[in-house]
């Protein structure tokens, strides 16, 4: 059986009672056996973390960043074998899989770099004989919690900010993919960090998140999730004055006007809708073209959604795997019966996949609705899922309006040959991350990655703002004369 890990040792819970996760390629198949964890087992972990934090903090940024580049090289070498388990307990494909542990390095990268270069300001003050400047001090214990549709790489963009910084962390997986937060927390393990510095408790989110939210000694949650969970932690850490970093839903619109290039735009939403089976965060979800260009946007799309190949992530010829789980299997099937009922029509896909030995699995043909008004379900809600729901626009300012009238605001793309299109979109687009002729899913670890509405609450993760916000300001002035 697998374990927790809390101050520095592999345990079971206090409990002893365990749960069981499957591979979404076939349910019959049990991955994993895992703690189920208790409010007990978080408080020890806690507890762990709080004790661990004084001698971590005290360590400078370069002893902190050394135990970190050792996890590192760890990483690029277990590369396979890590991609083995999120293949087997997300779906997605082995490709994708590897693409995730190169993003998570790259991420890596960048924030201990951007933790050791992380200062504070030397200013001048009115004062004779006194300087005064300020410094980041770490926050203390921190609690991330992370998803499953990026069960590794997501990990790395929150642990490795808040580690260099100097913070100790409780790491909760999403309870489908605890086998890959193991892979990520035995990289630290077997680099030798200190004990207590980082935990790993597994089990259900509706037990142990609590737990973790409301421990006073926890000072900063991140997460990334349903927009519903994390109103909830937010509520739930507001009483304490607990810092949150939300990531949320996103319902991401691809513009398209009739004077895109056409092909590029077919691949580009082809591509972001169908990737990891539609379960990105950036995916999008929908393309909203200009009235003129419908027809043929829609063929382009057609024509590449019928060269997806649907099957096991561990098959070579696989371009598309399971989507993650019965419930979501069942989610996204419950969504599509909806946009038939409303009356868009299903341009492709629509059913679950049975052939070819994957009837036991949680496989879903790539789903093209077209006609789709922006008061229908298909329009408004997260789906999360192979997805796309294709809209008329009559013009630049109806596209807009369309794109906008959600209450989520993650990412967007325009494609337009106008550079005053181009840079109007930018300016009015309601989201965190935007995009000129390029998918609504691309980002780079140098950048800051978060949303508006109810896609995001916060300081962004990513980028600068990754250490930014686990990190508390402390300013001086020091009498010298």
């Amino acid at each position: 059986m697998n374990k927790n890990y809390i101050n520095g040792k592999w345990c079971d819970a206090s409990n002893k009672a365990t749960y069981q996760t499957y591979d979404p390629a076939d349910l019959r198949e049990v991955t994993g056996e895992w703690p189920k964890s208790t409010v007990e087992d978080v408080a020890r972990a806690v507890e762990g973390a709080q004790k661990a934090f004084e001698q971590w903090r005290k360590l400078t940024v370069y002893q902190r960043a050394e135990y970190l580049k050792k996890a590192l090289v760890l990483m690029t070498d277990r590369v396979g074998q890590i991609a083995q388990v999120i293949t087997k307990e997300n779906g997605k494909t082995l490709k994708e899989s590897h693409g995730e542990i190169q993003s998570a390095v790259k991420e890596m990268e960048f924030q201990i770099n951007e933790g050791i270069r992380l200062a504070g300001e030397t200013l001048a003050t009115e004062r004779e004989g006194v300087m005064a400047y300020s410094q980041r001090v770490p926050l203390g214990v921190v609690a991330v919690i992370a998803p499953w549709n990026f069960p590794f790489n997501v990990p790395g963009r929150k642990v490795v900010p808040a580690l260099i910084t100097g913070n100790t962390c409780v790491l909760k997986p999403a309870t489908s993919t605890p086998g890959v937060g193991a892979e990520f927390t035995k990289l630290f393990v077997d680099a030798g960090i200190p004990a207590g510095v980082l935990n790993f408790v597994t089990g259900s989110g509706s037990v142990i998140g609590p737990a973790l939210v409301e421990n006073p000694s926890v000072k900063a949650v991140t997460f990334t999730g349903s927009t519903e969970v994390g109103m909830g932690i937010h509520e739930c850490a507001s009483k304490q004055l607990t810092r949150t970093q939300l990531e949320m839903g996103g319902k991401n619109a691809l513009v398209v006007f009739a004077d895109a290039d056409l092909e590029a735009a077919a691949d580009s939403a082809v591509l972001a809708a169908y990737a990891c089976a539609g379960q990105w965060c950036t995916s999008t979800s929908r393309a909203i073209v200009e009235e003129s260009v419908y027809e043929s946007f829609v063929k382009l799309v057609q024509d590449r959604v019928a060269k997806i190949v649907v099957g096991k992530g561990t098959d070579d010829a696989t371009t598309m795997g399971p989507v993650c789980g019965k419930s979501q299997r069942d989610g996204i099937l419950k969504a599509i019966e909806k946009g038939k009922a409303e009356g868009a029509i299903l341009l492709a896909g629509g059913n679950q996949v049975v052939d070819n030995g994957l009837g036991e699995g949680c496989f879903i043909e790539p789903t093209i609705f077209g006609d789709v008004t922006a008061d229908m379900f298909l329009a408004q809600e997260e789906i999360f899922g192979p997805v796309l729901s294709v809209m008329k626009a009559k013009d630049f300012e109806d596209a807009l309006e369309i794109a906008n009238g959600i209450r989520f605001g993650l990412s967007s793309s325009v494609y337009t040959n106008s550079l005053d299109k181009a840079l109007k979109f930018v300016e009015q687009t309601d989201v965190g991350l935007t995009h000129v002729n390029l998918p609504t899913a691309l980002k780079e670890p140098q950048f800051s990655f978060g949303g508006v509405k109810l896609s995001g609450s916060g300081v962004p993760e990513a980028g600068h703002t990754g250490v930014e916000f686990f990190t508390e300001h402390k300013v001086a002035y020091v009498k010298y004369r």
